[in-house]
């Protein structure tokens, strides 16, 4: 598959830019013609998966999330990564409602809102420490325009 377009960015563990990750997505993947619905569910996964990394990778506070977003004909590839401290049982991270932090009332439903909002989801240890979360998403509304990175499969 060929690569069209990419872009990488790192910011701060910090929810006030959870809304930050939420808007550039959504801007980088303007060229592939999205619905509504496609660009809403993108920012929703994006969401869940930036917060999860800000709440759940470093709980003394201090972190960078790194993001990495890349256009393929009509897909696009969102792989959210952290160097905190990692999940130790995926299968179990993954179950609705399963959270670490029942305290601050989270509800556990992170990883379901990404399975349910994007067409893949993966999860991978970061090397030694920390997650990599790579979501895949097809926009079926893109269509062939000149000058874009759109164009049915």
């Amino acid at each position: 598959m060929k690569q069209d377009n990419f872009m990488e960015v790192e910011f701060k563990a910090d929810s006030a830019n959870e809304s930050f990750a939420r808007v550039c997505v959504a801007s980088f993947c303007l060229p592939l013609n999205p619905s509504l619905e496609e660009i809403s569910d993108i920012k929703t996964a994006v969401s869940e998966a930036v917060t999860n990394a800000i709440v759940h990778a470093y709980p003394k506070g201090d972190g960078v999330v790194r993001m990495r977003v890349q256009l393929d004909k009509n897909e696009v590839t969102i792989t959210i990564s952290d160097d905190g401290i990692g999940i130790k049982d995926f299968k179990k991270a993954r179950e609705p409602f399963y959270t670490t932090k029942p305290d601050e009332e989270r509800s556990g439903m992170g990883f379901s809102v990404m399975e349910t909002f994007m067409d893949d989801v993966q999860l991978y240890k970061n090397g030694d420490k920390g997650l990599r979360v790579v979501m895949r998403k097809i926009c079926n509304s893109a269509t062939l325009k000149e000058g874009t990175y759109a164009e049915r499969r």
